[in-house]
């Protein structure tokens, strides 16, 4: 297998804050080094109160896309149920090209089936079933690739596809179908089951499991965020040593700790520069 870069992803949680403290987060991310932003694809807070300050996912997208320069975008992660395959695919194109800055654009389509059912209810979306999400999203990766082909003018690059969940038996195969990043949570000894469950599928569905990045978050331990900055690299290390090599960490408020963001970039520049 090829091996790949470490790549470090920063999320910023679009909640509990004003849009021009987010918008200095996401430049202070990509001052920092960061190779990736994400936000995420929610209408209310996830942490803290339920009603709070939260903003939407895709126009901010756009908004960072004019206001960044070279950080790849996206959600961490879009949900097929709150919007049309077709339009997301036409979103993701428009966010693409404006991201571009006169080269390739810098969009990642995340996406997943979905699974905050208050976004649903509030907002008059069938929240249905988890068989029916995992369907539905099965069911619009190929008609967002197939909008892509017709639009005008089309995407600046194949836009990359990261796909949200650990699901074995339903989602990593749909992984090993449609993904080009395949993101997910848990300790190394998790995530290590999962990539040999997605390289299986890879096998049956005729699939090079090479082509795949595999992603995953690197969360603190209960009590200790983001004050113990050796269990961050020391979480991303295991996750390394077991094939992950795009980290997601988050960035919010109201303290904005950056010191796990620096010390994760500084431990990516070393590890690279070993395998370099």
């Amino acid at each position: 297998m090829v091996d790949r870069p470490v790549r470090i992803a920063v999320q910023i949680k679009p909640q509990h804050a004003s849009y021009a403290e987010i918008r200095r987060a996401a430049a202070l991310a990509e001052e920092l080094g960061a190779d990736v932003l994400f936000n995420w694809d929610h209408f209310f807070p996830l942490s803290g109160d339920p009603d709070g300050a939260h903003f939407e996912a895709w126009t901010m997208l756009a908004a960072w896309a004019e206001a960044t320069e070279r950080v790849e975008l996206g959600a961490l992660v879009t949900s097929v149920g709150y919007r049309n395959p077709q339009l997301l695919a036409d979103m993701a194109r428009t966010v693409d090209h404006i991201s571009a800055k006169g080269g390739e654009g810098r969009l990642i389509l995340g996406i997943g089936a979905g699974w905050f059912e208050r976004d649903y209810a509030e907002y008059g979306y069938d929240f249905g079933t988890v068989p029916e999400r995992l369907a539905k999203l099965r069911g619009d990766l190929p008609l967002i690739r197939e909008r892509w082909g017709k639009l005008n003018p089309p995407p600046t690059r194949d836009i990359p596809i990261l796909i949200g969940g650990g699901g074995e038996k339903v989602t990593l195969r749909i992984a090993a179908e449609h993904a080009d990043i395949w993101h997910s949570f848990g300790d190394a000894e998790t995530i290590a089951r999962k990539h040999a469950v997605l390289d299986e599928w890879c096998a049956k569905v005729g699939r090079d499991p090479s082509e795949i990045v595999r992603s995953a978050g690197v969360s603190p331990k209960p009590g200790r965020f983001p004050e113990d900055l050796d269990h961050y690299v020391g979480a991303a290390d295991k996750l390394y040593a077991v094939g992950t090599r795009l980290f997601t960490v988050g960035f919010e408020a109201p303290k904005w700790e950056t010191g796990h963001i620096r010390d994760l970039i500084a431990w990516r520049d070393e590890r690279n520069a070993r395998t370099a």
